[in-house]
């Protein structure tokens, strides 16, 4: 039976490629730190159906602690998948130093205990907020011009080199994917899909920060999760960096109509100026990952979002209350949807 590690499996991605690898017949140890900037109700939400599984195991730790997790985890792994990061360009301008910890200095660590180990196989999650201000789309793996814009997409960054370092040294095998925008059920509450959906469903205004007209490369979560799951197989050569993205544009705008459709409510936009850090555009050149991950994204974004209205809506109350309550709410709202801006902006991973 394989053994997979999967760090941040707790959260969006990772727990539907948990979900995944279970029914697959794996053998699963979750490593999540329940960060308080995501609501840990959720989080738990997400892994409900798993804890009953009998070769799932969850350890509550931090990836920047090397100590707990040298002691909590016991090696014995095929494939590390590392999805555990601190995310938002926002975020990470107003505490670089903690992205730095956690997106660097976390995965420094999962790299040595994989070294440790004798961990072959390490699937990273990078981010398509590494090509940042290139003006060139569709964005390519080769395209030497990376202009990182925010400390999030410098980690990112700096988390392809170290793993291309420990391929090189250690022989491991070592595949960056840079995700687009993934959405769909579970996403995160900060995510600029679920903030408007939100704002929709309660009447408030979505305010778009740029003219929303920009493409945008949207990817379904399921697609993401095939695209991760064929990576973990991958066994040519030892150090891959991948596009896993749906190799279409839509602007945000685009987004939001799709969105009005899918939940059936009216959208109040007001355009305001961009945010630093955010990325002006973003779309996958995808044939990479096609060749040689056999990746073909199935899902429109029609589709997906209301696949993802459908999780929305029929979120029980006290998930609701436990978001309301993480975005700073003082109480239970008189609806079930938190009260916070509808703000909504660039590329979130």
């Amino acid at each position: 039976m394989s053994h997979a590690l999967i760090t941040g499996g707790a959260g969006f991605v990772g727990s539907h490629l948990v979900d995944r690898l279970l029914s697959e017949g794996w053998k699963v140890t979750v490593l999540d730190s329940y960060d308080p900037s995501y609501p840990r109700a959720a989080k738990e939400a997400n892994l409900a159906g798993c804890r009953a599984r009998g070769w799932f195991r969850l350890v509550e730790a931090d990836v920047r602690d090397m100590a707990s997790l040298q002691s909590l985890l016991e090696g014995g792994y095929d494939v590390i998948v590392h999805l555990a990061a601190r995310v938002g360009a926002g975020a990470s301008l107003a505490d670089p130093c903690g992205f730095q910890q956690t997106n660097v200095g976390g995965t420094q660590n999962l790299l040595e205990c994989a070294r440790i180990w004798g961990v072959r196989q390490f699937v990273y999650a990078s981010s398509a907020s590494v090509y940042g201000l290139n003006p060139r789309l569709p964005w390519r793996e080769d395209d030497a011009g990376l202009m990182p814009a925010s400390p999030l997409a410098g980690t990112k960054a700096s988390g392809e080199v170290m793993g291309r370092i420990y391929s090189h040294l250690y022989g491991i095998r070592f595949l960056a994917l840079r995700l687009f925008t993934v959405y769909g059920p579970r996403q995160r509450p900060d995510q600029t899909i679920h903030r408007a959906a939100r704002a929709m469903l309660e009447g408030r205004t979505i305010q778009v920060h740029g003219d929303g007209g920009a493409p945008r490369d949207y990817t379904f979560v399921s697609d993401a999760v095939d695209g991760i799951r064929t990576a973990m197989d991958y066994g040519d050569l030892a150090h891959e960096v991948i596009n896993l993205g749906s190799g279409r544009a839509a602007s945000l705008c685009d987004a939001i109509r799709a969105l009005e459709g899918a939940l059936g409510a009216t959208a109040r936009v007001e355009f305001r100026p961009a945010q630093p850090g955010d990325l002006p555009q973003s779309l996958a050149n995808i044939n990479k990952a096609q060749r040689l991950l056999g990746y073909h994204p199935r899902t429109t974004l029609e589709e997906g979002l209301h696949q993802f209205a459908t999780w929305l809506t029929g979120s029980s109350t006290s998930s609701l209350i436990a978001l309301h309550q993480a975005l700073g709410g003082a109480g239970i709202p008189a609806s079930p949807f938190p009260d916070a801006r509808g703000s909504v902006s660039g590329l979130m991973r």
